[in-house]
């Protein structure tokens, strides 16, 4: 990364965090995109080139960690397909703990406020289609069709059980442990236990 990319991401990064501590102390209704550039020190002008709405302030954080997810996944070697599910639901987890006070905070805002919630119905979304892609790409078999349609449900499975273990984390703080939860669901996902395909879908990665 060169320094005017660096640079930018730290202005990035500022904005994001100021943001964060403001919705947090005022609220996200009350807190204007104006007061956040003076916390930020930028002008409106330039937090809009790096987020062009509010909401996505807010999810910035997991836009990354989601979105970080597929693009590791596509330069890792070839893998059987609950191998690589698994790999991308924990990369994702492991993002996820590094803040979990932001994550709990995204979830609250998002039951409070329908636009945040909506962006982040928006950004799950996104998540599965890409990986979808990905898998696709990975996945070799005599019927695109039923490839296509297996890397969806794929993909579909992976960001169920990510929203299930954050739910029951952000519900739960003391009391969840979230990759022992993820590797309960992928052992139902191999056992059969969950409708999706498992290590006899004859397809690597």
């Amino acid at each position: 990364m060169g320094l005017r990319e660096l640079k930018r991401e730290r202005t990035r990064r500022l904005i994001a965090d100021k943001a964060f501590e403001l919705f947090c102390h005022r609220g996200f209704g009350r807190t204007t995109v104006e007061q956040i550039a003076a916390a930020a020190e930028v002008g409106p002008s330039t937090l809009y080139r790096y987020f062009p709405t509010k909401e996505t302030l807010v999810l910035e954080f997991v836009e990354d960690c989601l979105m970080g997810a597929v693009v590791w996944f596509r330069g890792q070697p070839p893998v059987d397909l609950p191998d690589g599910l698994q790999a991308v639901i924990e990369h994702v987890l492991e993002e996820l703990e590094r803040n979990p006070d932001r994550v709990r905070a995204v979830y609250e805002m998002a039951d409070q406020t329908p636009s945040v919630s909506a962006h982040l119905q928006e950004l799950i979304w996104r998540f599965r289609e890409e990986l979808t892609e990905e898998l696709v790409r990975r996945l070799s078999g005599p019927d695109p069709q039923l490839v296509e349609f297996t890397a969806a449900l794929s993909a579909g499975s992976a960001m169920n059980i990510i929203e299930t273990v954050v739910r029951m984390w952000v519900e739960n703080p003391d009391g969840v442990e979230v990759k022992e939860l993820a590797r309960r669901a992928m052992s139902l996902l191999r056992g059969g236990g969950l409708p999706a395909p498992g290590d006899n879908a004859g397809h690597g990665l």
